[in-house]
C-alpha cells in the first residue's frame, strides 16, 4: 500500500516575502497601495503556497475599515518575460513597490484576506494561512505575488518589523 504525504520545504523557518508596509498611506477607495517581490515557481516547482503573516495599524484608524491582500500572477509569458497585471496604465514589477489601480482593474487579482479594523492603536492583525494554488484554480503559477492595500484613514503602523508575510512551499511523496 501506498503513502501519500505532505511535504513542507521546512519545518523550522517560513520564507519571508518581501513587501514594505511600514507607513503604507491609507487608500479612501482600496485601489492604492503596494506589490511584493514575486515568488518564483520556476525552479521550486511546489504544488502550493500556505501564506500567512501580520499587517499593524497606525495610529487611531477608522472603525469598520478595511485591510486587503490580494494574489496576483504573470497574464502572459513570452520568451521567458513575464507580463503582470496592469496598475492604472503601467503593469506591476516583479520587484517590491508601489501601485494604483483604477476600481475596474481590481478583477486581474484574487482576494486572499479581508481584515475587518477596530479604532484601537498599532492593533497587529493576523492574516491566517492561505494557499496560492487555491486562489488561481488549483494550480500554483510560474510566478506570483501579493497585493496590500487599506482604507484604515491613517498609514500603517511605521515601524518594518511590525508587518510580515511568510510562506511555505509544499510537495507531496509518495511512499
Amino acid at each position: 500500500m501506498t503513502t501519500q504525504k505532505t511535504e513542507y520545504d521546512s519545518v523550522t523557518d517560513s520564507n519571508a516575502l518581501t513587501l514594505t508596509l511600514a507607513s503604507l498611506a491609507t487608500s479612501s477607495t482600496l485601489v492604492a497601495g503596494r506589490n511584493s517581490a514575486i515568488v518564483s515557481n520556476v525552479t521550486n516547482k511546489y504544488l502550493d503556497y500556505l501564506v500567512s503573516g501580520q499587517i499593524t495599524v497606525g495610529t487611531t484608524p477608522t472603525v469598520n475599515t478595511k485591510i486587503l491582500v490580494y494574489a496576483y500572477a504573470p497574464i502572459k509569458v513570452v520568451s521567458g518575460t513575464f507580463t503582470y497585471p496592469i496598475a492604472t496604465a503601467t503593469a506591476l514589477t516583479e520587484s517590491d513597490a508601489a501601485a494604483t489601480f483604477e476600481a475596474n482593474q481590481l478583477y486581474q487579482l484574487r482576494l486572499a484576506a479581508a481584515i475587518n479594523v477596530i479604532a484601537t492603536s498599532d492593533r497587529a492583525y493576523p492574516i491566517l494561512p492561505f494557499s496560492i494554488a487555491q486562489l488561481f484554480g488549483g494550480s500554483v503559477p510560474l510566478k506570483w505575488g501579493l497585493f496590500v492595500t487599506h482604507n484604515t484613514a491613517v498609514n500603517l503602523n511605521a515601524t518594518a518589523g511590525n508587518h510580515w508575510l511568510h510562506w511555505q512551499g509544499i510537495t507531496r511523496t509518495i511512499t
